[in-house]
């Protein structure tokens, strides 16, 4: 159908794109091509070394995904913050990817994780980076006769982290980063820094992302370092929402709390030091001080205690008599 109808169609998977685009008027296409009903891509899955999700598995699953938590938490922590509830119960990563807004989280998340989107046409199939598939503002890299079927990510990471600021639940973004990263021991294999709202288009932080990657020590100037880095690739505008210099600012405020989060998650990693073991501790028994004359009468070591302790017996046997009667 799409090889026929090409420009003139449009694809529905969740509608939450278009259905508003076409409500505004600024989508008015001829053909509406329906794939809610290829129950084939409905499907989370891991396969050939990628996290596979198919273009009709809607947000909510991904949500409740165990498979998307352990292989990747950025994934987890970004897909509650995904619009509304009714918007995460109809809406997919792939649309969204495809609708390529720029204040589109999925997009940031795909950045971060190096992602890869599957075009498929009757010509074949085509696998398409991320980065070469968002072209800008509410573009994307599909022919007129592909259709988008699969969005795949590679590897794992044990690190992620989504934050954004949104004036109300379901509002587009004022500012969104996000931060993957994939650790062991006390070293990053792999990092993935991305930012939403602030562009054109989505970011990825390839200089920042570089400075984690070639640094051999962090620490707190370093962290401070990194986070600037990410600011200054930001490329916010001041609107209604907020000025430019307070969302380069929040750029820097969310990528430096990652990487502290992600700092102490080295330091559960590292190897601890190997410590001398300690002496076992020897009990010496003080040396008895030697008696003096005298010592062992109170008396002499305390003048006047004997008659003391005398008087106060014979007055507690007077006491005794007169309260008992004996």
């Amino acid at each position: 159908m799409m090889a026929y109808y090409r420009d003139n169609a449009k694809v529905l998977s969740g509608g939450m794109s278009l259905i508003p685009l076409m409500k505004l008027r600024f989508a008015s296409p001829g053909t509406i091509v329906d794939i809610n009903n290829i129950k084939d891509l409905n499907y989370i899955e891991e396969a050939g070394g990628y996290l596979r999700i198919g273009a009709l598995a809607r947000n909510s699953d991904i949500v409740r995904s165990e498979l998307v938590r352990s292989r990747h938490p950025l994934m987890s922590s970004a897909a509650p913050q995904i619009s509304d509830p009714v918007v995460r119960n109809r809406g997919t990563l792939v649309g969204n990817c495809c609708h390529a807004d720029p204040q589109g989280d999925w997009g940031t998340v795909m950045l971060c994780l190096d992602g890869d989107i599957v075009a498929v046409s009757v010509r074949g199939e085509r696998v398409i980076p991320i980065q070469q598939f968002i072209l800008g503002p509410f573009q994307n890299s599909l022919e007129p006769d592909e259709i988008a079927v699969e969005a795949r990510i590679p590897g794992t990471t044990n690190y992620g982290r989504y934050r954004k600021i949104e004036r109300k639940v379901g509002d587009f973004a004022t500012v969104g980063v996000g931060v993957a990263m994939s650790i062991h021991g006390a070293g990053v294999d792999r990092v993935g820094i991305g930012l939403t709202g602030v562009g054109p288009s989505n970011i990825k932080c390839a200089s920042a992302e570089r400075a984690i990657m070639h640094a051999r020590v962090w620490y707190e100037g370093f962290m401070d370092s990194v986070s600037k880095i990410a600011a200054a690739e930001a490329m916010p505008r001041t609107d209604h929402r907020g000025s430019e210099e307070y969302k380069r600012e929040m750029v820097a405020v969310f990528v430096r709390r990652a990487l502290m989060e992600a700092d102490a998650m080295k330091s559960r990693f590292a190897p601890m030091e190997v410590s001398r073991p300690l002496p076992e501790p020897v009990y010496t028994p003080p040396a008895p001080a030697a008696p003096s004359a005298g010592a062992s009468r109170v008396g002499a070591q305390f003048p006047g205690a004997g008659a003391q302790r005398g008087s106060l017996v014979q007055e507690l046997r007077k006491t005794i008599r007169k309260y008992f009667n004996f």
